[in-house]
């Protein structure tokens, strides 16, 4: 097993940790805000990273993939993680397909505005020669990007889903029958070559063109 690989995925677990947290909190948020205190009254809109997280799908499976990763095994690409799913009672929006579109896009939206802060952030450490602020602002805007472009992949249950759902006006009941195999589904599609190279170009470009508006090299 590589010690290295084991420590760098570790490290980037605990970056993983607060961009989820902020990810949830914004689908709690923006569904409150559009007429669905569901999440509210679950203890849902809060920065504590405790009321987001899942033991399976936050910490079991995560970490089991980083084993996996360090030891060079083909199973770790078909192992992801998931936050707790924020519960929306769709019939409590006001505008109902328009809203869950919002609050789906909240967390990625969320994701790209912590990428900024964290490049800004990075720039700060490249201005103070404080090589630290650097190797992390740039990693967790990554992470954060990563983060936001996957989810916006049109598959059960994932944000892109429910904006692909809303355009077309696949029925809701529909839609909750697609998503029990959801799980199954986000697999089998975020290893396909082509889907994970979009993924990462998305990523990459996008972390690109924030790096050269803030001027940071």
């Amino acid at each position: 097993m590589s010690q290295s690989a084991l420590f760098d995925g570790l490290l980037t677990y605990l970056f993983f940790i607060p961009l989820l947290t902020f990810h949830e909190w914004a689908h709690a948020w923006v569904a409150w805000k559009c007429g669905d205190d569901t999440a509210y009254q679950q203890g849902r809109v809060t920065l504590n990273p405790l009321a987001h997280m899942e033991l399976i799908g936050t910490v079991v499976l995560p970490l089991m993939g980083i084993m996996l990763m360090a030891a060079d095994s083909a199973l770790a690409g078909f192992i992801i993680g998931w936050g707790r799913p924020v519960p929306v009672n769709i019939s409590n929006l006001r505008r109902p397909r328009l809203d869950d579109s919002l609050v789906a896009l909240a967390g990625p939206a969320v994701n790209v505005l912590l990428a900024f802060a964290l490049l800004a952030l990075a720039k700060v450490g490249v201005a103070t020669e404080i090589a630290f602020l650097k190797e992390i602002g740039i990693r967790m805007a990554l992470t954060s990007l990563f983060l936001c472009f996957f989810n916006l992949l049109p598959v059960p249950p994932l944000d892109g889903s429910h904006v692909l759902k809303n355009l077309i006006g696949m029925s809701h009941e529909t839609y909750w029958k697609l998503c029990q195999y959801g799980f199954l589904a986000v697999i089998i599609i975020i290893n396909i070559p082509g889907v994970r190279h979009a993924v990462a170009l998305a990523t990459i470009t996008t972390l690109a063109l924030m790096a050269a508006v803030l001027g940071l090299r």
